[in-house]
């Protein structure tokens, strides 16, 4: 060790100083790198103190800085360690599922060095013999390995050629940890593989591996990344990692759990545990349409880019980097590679699309046709949002027929709030196209349009004229429907709602309308968001049909 056991003493004696004195006949251990063997002189000091009762001692340590050393205290009970070492037995047979700080934990105790109670550290070792240790953690590693060197096969099969490089070092890492980890060499830090390797004595297999993490194979040549990958799985093989070949065949796309799909006109929506809600670009979505679940990855390939005209690789890797897909082995369950100290493995999430206004009647917008843009709202808001949008303009639709019957009878009163209703319906939709939800009370939309772009000011200045302006006269009721009409189409052509139908003109434009409405409240009722209004249920739900029929 590179701290003599009297430098060690002094330090556990200076740091107990200064804590409140521990239950009778307690023990402590030295831990961590300096334990092991390795360390340097800016290596923590890490002690763990041991009670010999059932204590329920705090996780966090006692962080101290003694004579020029930063010391870490840890304290557990007996209990505490004899309950850690039976849930890593009883995890240990899913590896996958095995807790990477539960393992560490473990790890240091039974390699820690003793210096109090030792009768007491003996006893605590004894739950768990370090053969059986090794065997634990060599299996935890081949797994990581394992779904490493899949995951960088398909990578390289979706024509990511440099990620998958990065994925064959991460593998070969953990490749050679696995097999240390066999031979004893069970420290978990990665950054001391070197010394690990040179300790276990075959300079061969460190040899290797420092050849290929030291390979650079040439940016973006897929067949030096596959050279590489060929190289790295031989290496792994032949020091009896099992269960990965360089067939891509073996690797098939299948569904993500809490994922569903829904399409308005034709916009595809994905919305991802029923929170996040992701819209396609027109290729993305031909490429989320043409996937079969099961189907190779080739085959996949194949077919994506048949739909789409375009390589779909780039696309498929992100919908399986937002888990919106997922890639299994066959026989082997899902590929889900990580990192050894590192976040732990899972979807990610993109930064929130920036496009305005953010929804449309035919769906959220997006910022290209190869979009996987993730909506700024949570799901049951882009829904009740959207649900509003298609809704106000109903109202609008509604409010100009009754307006137009106003006119014909010179009802001024009639005219003047039927107006006022078709502004502020429209003002709706403009709110919900961007996002806004719940909305401002009618009477405080126009004041409220600093919520939106500065682009929109032009609208908020003639709503507030047709807000205040007086009918009183066929004259002035005639520009009236004139400047609202066009403020309407103003109002759509910004909302996107231009292509809204004229729902109150015929039969047929009243069932385009509540397709429309339909679709979208399909995506509200999975989502259990907030209706416009509760009739729009029963109306969109049943397509228009009446719900009392004649005998």
């Amino acid at each position: 060790m590179i701290l003599t056991e009297d430098r060690l003493h002094r330090l556990l004696d200076k740091s107990l100083a200064e804590l409140p004195p521990p239950a009778a006949d307690f023990a402590v251990v030295l831990e961590g790198s300096i334990a092991e063997g390795f360390g340097n002189p800016s290596s923590d000091v890490d002690f763990l103190l041991i009670t010999p009762g059932d204590e329920e001692l705090p996780t966090m340590p006692s962080l101290l800085f003694v004579d020029g050393r930063r010391v870490e205290i840890r304290t557990r009970s007996r209990r505490q360690l004899a309950e850690q070492f039976r849930t890593l037995e009883k995890q240990a047979a899913r590896p996958g599922r095995l807790d990477e700080d539960l393992l560490n934990r473990c790890q240091r105790l039974l390699h820690s060095h003793p210096l109090r109670g030792h009768a007491l550290v003996d006893e605590v070792k004894a739950l768990m013999p370090r053969e059986r240790f090794s065997r634990i953690a060599a299996d935890w590693w081949a797994h990581r390995a394992r779904q490493c060197l899949r995951h960088a096969l398909a990578l390289l099969g979706l024509g990511l050629a440099d990620e998958a490089v990065d994925w064959n070092r991460a593998a070969l890492v953990q490749t050679v940890k696995a097999w240390a980890a066999g031979r004893g060499e069970t420290y978990l830090e990665p950054k001391w593989l070197p010394l690990q390797l040179d300790r276990a004595g075959r300079p061969d297999v460190r040899d290797r591996y420092e050849e290929l993490r030291c390979a650079t194979p040439a940016p973006g040549d897929p067949d030096a990344a596959r050279a590489h990958l060929t190289a790295c799985l031989a290496f792994a093989t032949g020091l009896g990692l099992t269960g990965v070949t360089a067939d891509p065949g073996r690797l098939t796309v299948e569904r993500a759990a809490g994922v569903t799909t829904w399409q308005t006109g034709e916009r595809i929506h994905v919305i991802r545990r029923r929170r996040e809600v992701f819209a396609l670009g027109d290729r993305a979505g031909a490429v989320w349409r043409s996937l079969v679940p099961g189907r190779s990855l080739p085959d996949t390939l194949t077919a994506a880019e048949h739909a789409a005209g375009t390589d779909p690789g780039p696309l498929l890797a992100a919908f399986w980097r937002y888990g919106l897909i997922r890639l299994a082995w066959k026989g082997g369950g899902t590929v889900t590679a990580s990192l050894p100290l590192a976040a732990p493995p899972g979807p990610v999430a993109p930064p929130p699309s920036t496009a305005q206004p953010l929804l449309s009647v035919a769906g959220a917008a997006v910022s290209g046709p190869d979009a996987i843009d993730l909506m700024p709202l949570p799901a049951d808001r882009f829904a009740a949002a959207t649900m509003a949008l298609v809704w106000s303009n109903v109202v609008v639709e509604n409010a100009v027929e009754d307006l137009t019957g106003a006119l014909r009878q010179h009802q001024w009163p009639v005219a003047e709030l039927t107006a006022r209703r078709a502004v502020h319906a429209a003002l709706r939709g403009l709110f919900s196209a961007h996002g806004v939800h719940p909305l401002p009370a009618d009477c405080d939309l126009v004041h409220r349009m600093d919520l939106l772009p500065a682009a929109t000011e032009p609208i908020r200045v003639r709503a507030g004229e047709l807000l205040r302006r007086p009918i009183d006269s066929p004259e002035r009721g005639e520009t009236a429907l004139a400047d609202l009409r066009a403020f309407i189409t103003l109002v759509r052509d910004t909302a996107g709602a231009d292509a809204f139908p004229l729902c109150f003109d015929s039969a047929d434009d009243w069932r385009a309308t509540l397709e429309l409405g339909h679709d979208w409240l399909r995506i509200g009722a999975h989502l259990n968001a907030q209706l416009p209004i509760e009739e729009a249920r029963d109306l969109l739900a049943g397509h228009g049909t009446r719900p009392h029929q004649s005998r």
